[in-house]
């Protein structure tokens, strides 16, 4: 078997950061590293990188992600429209994502009902769920923007001032639309962040029919279902354990273990070493095991703030002793050290 696992934000972006990283027991991910060949690319956002393992660069995010909701109605030109929170922090604008605030389904579908009613000229917006919409525009127009994963809690002034692109003048619009809701005055009252604006990304059109790239995907996230089918794979709820996912794993699977994203993106290093421990002994301390009987081949490619790291590791590769391993804190600090700007 030859096993991809996309892993993004594997290893964690602050290697000084001793609450997170000290004394982090990570003996089967550390052996498999210092063992498989490093072949390091340029950062990008965890939805390219996994578009890529499907063989689709420029991918229309939202049709796809549209598609893995469940919703056949996927025709014409879509964009993920993201309800997000935008607020000020050291005069510099910060956004945040859905994922850091709760949104209820009643208040998603009366902000979506009346987007529509506003903005009818412009498309058709839909949701997928009170955290995902999507807007279907009237007239397609490209928004060459970063993935929502990319951007969230990170500053955006660039993004939101001074840009040419054609659709953020009438964002500007949908803003203060979304400021006088009735819904946003409830939920200041209520002392919870307002839903002040979207963010669009992944426009296009459903592509036609890719070549499978995997004999099977395993994940939960909804734009990895939509690669699925869009590209005729058998798609698997994400396995908590290998030891679940080795019965059914066939000759060249793909399993995405994307838990350590949002860790990440909300900055929650407790969260993440928690996390990050149970991936440890799940996946990483079996593979170690595994490799060179169930495991011919592992592909590991964990997108990060050190860039798009792609590790290599084949069976024979166990064999070579003198390989030591190292702690991941002296590997992230020597991935930050080789940072240029």
């Amino acid at each position: 078997m030859h096993l991809t696992l996309l892993v993004p934000e594997l290893i964690w972006p602050e290697p000084a950061d001793q609450f997170t990283l000290g004394k982090l027991a990570a003996p089967g991910l550390e052996w498999l590293l210092a063992r498989a060949r490093l072949d390091r690319c340029p950062p990008c956002a965890f939805e390219n990188s996994l578009a890529a393992c499907c063989g689709l660069a420029d991918a229309p995010f939202g049709a796809l992600r549209l598609l893995g909701e469940g919703i056949a109605d996927t025709d014409g030109h879509w964009l993920c429209a993201d309800p997000v929170h935008l607020r000020f922090h050291q005069e510099r604008i910060v956004l945040a994502d859905a994922g850091a605030f709760e949104i209820e389904e009643a208040e998603a579908q009366s902000l979506v009902a009346a987007l529509n009613a506003e903005f009818a000229d412009i498309g058709e917006f839909r949701l997928g769920t009170a955290r995902r919409w999507y807007l279907r525009l009237n007239t397609a127009v490209e928004h060459p923007v970063a993935p929502l994963s990319a951007i969230a809690g990170r500053r955006v002034d660039g993004e939101l001032n001074g840009s040419a692109l054609p659709l953020t003048r009438w964002l500007n619009e949908v803003q203060m639309f979304l400021h006088a809701h009735p819904v946003n005055e409830q939920r200041e009252t209520t002392g919870q962040p307002a839903i002040n604006s979207l963010w669009l990304w992944g426009g296009g059109s459903l592509p036609q029919a890719a070549q499978p790239a995997f004999s099977g995907i395993w994940s939960d996230n909804p734009l990895a279902a939509g690669l699925a089918l869009a590209c005729g794979t058998p798609l698997q709820p994400r396995p908590a354990t290998f030891a679940e996912f080795l019965p059914e794993a066939g000759e060249r699977p793909l399993v995405v273990l994307d838990q350590l994203l949002p860790r990440v993106l909300y900055e929650d290093g407790d969260g993440w070493r928690s996390a990050f421990e149970a991936m440890e002994s799940d996946w990483f301390a079996p593979l170690k095991k595994a490799l060179g009987s169930q495991i011919e081949r592992l592909t590991l490619i964990a997108p990060c703030v050190y860039g798009e790291l792609h590790y290599d590791i084949t069976a024979g590769e166990r064999w070579k002793f003198w390989k030591k391993s190292r702690p991941l804190p002296a590997i992230a600090e020597q991935l930050a050290g080789q940072i240029t700007t």
